[in-house]
């Protein structure tokens, strides 16, 4: 625990018209708040978010150091520990700057616990795997989203996973968005709810990176129907060129076609054993 949290700070010392800050006369005062101020400073530099190569004079004033300690202090009110502040400054360094306040981002503690139904270590660990969920309104994106991904079926956001926390933070227009590529490629609304909320992994792909150069393979080389993907959507999850278009070419140069769902889940040894 950082010992400088607790000595006075600057409005505690006595105005200069009662009293001299002239060093020789009350020398303690002034040492003791520069001392603080190193030691704040050190410490924050332990825990990531101060670079340990800053020039001294590019240092944080002492107010700018309070504000960020007062942040620090808070979310280690929450459960945070100090191994986990390198990550949250690392991933969102926004947290700590001097404008950021406690009060900004205490709703979305609120939001994890009584809407998600989160632990305290689970609300901890989602933050850890999207820390800027902490900078995301709640009312505007955070529960709008959770009550779309439950309406498509989307079950047990609060387990602490890298898909649920990115889930969470991610706006009801791009869900929709890929609700609506699975609709212009022949599935209904209810058919393409249904994947998603099977398969919420989809969410986080590109349209025109994956979804679609997949779907066409699928479809043209392949010369599948889009029914294959109503059962099995997990298939836009395995690599294009690494997995799905080396394997259907082993599989079309022995004339044998299985499902999808066999054709990818099987392991490397497995598959090519199968099929020598």
């Amino acid at each position: 625990m950082l010992h400088s949290l607790h000595i006075p700070t600057i409005s505690s010392i006595k105005s200069p018209s009662s009293q001299s800050l002239s060093s020789s006369e009350h020398p303690p005062y002034l040492l003791r708040f520069r001392t603080s101020h190193r030691e704040n400073l050190r410490y924050l530099k332990t825990l990531g978010i101060i670079d340990p190569s800053t020039k001294p004079h590019k240092f944080p004033s002492p107010e700018a150091v309070d504000q960020v300690l007062s942040t620090v202090n808070f979310l280690k009110s929450k459960g945070f520990s100090e191994p986990d502040f390198p990550r949250l400054s690392f991933l969102c360094p926004k947290l700590f700057s001097s404008d950021s306040d406690p009060t900004d981002i205490e709703p979305v503690f609120d939001f994890l616990t009584l809407d998600l139904a989160a632990s305290d270590q689970e609300s901890c660990s989602l933050i850890l795997r999207c820390p800027q969920i902490l900078l995301s309104d709640v009312e505007y994106c955070l529960r709008p989203t959770l009550l779309y991904l439950r309406k498509l079926g989307v079950e047990k956001l609060n387990v602490p996973t890298s898909l649920n926390a990115h889930l969470l933070n991610t706006r009801v227009e791009r869900l929709v968005a890929k609700i609506r590529f699975l609709r212009s490629v022949g599935l209904s609304y209810e058919e393409s709810a249904r994947a998603c909320g099977r398969f919420p992994a989809v969410f986080g792909y590109s349209i025109e990176n994956n979804l679609k150069p997949k779907f066409n393979y699928l479809v043209r080389e392949m010369k599948r129907s889009v029914e294959e993907l109503k059962v099995f959507p997990q298939y836009f999850a395995f690599s294009l060129e690494n997995r799905i278009m080396p394997r259907h070419l082993h599989l079309e140069q022995r004339n044998v076609r299985i499902s999808l769902k066999r054709m990818l889940l099987w392991s490397d040894q497995k598959f090519y054993a199968k099929w020598k």
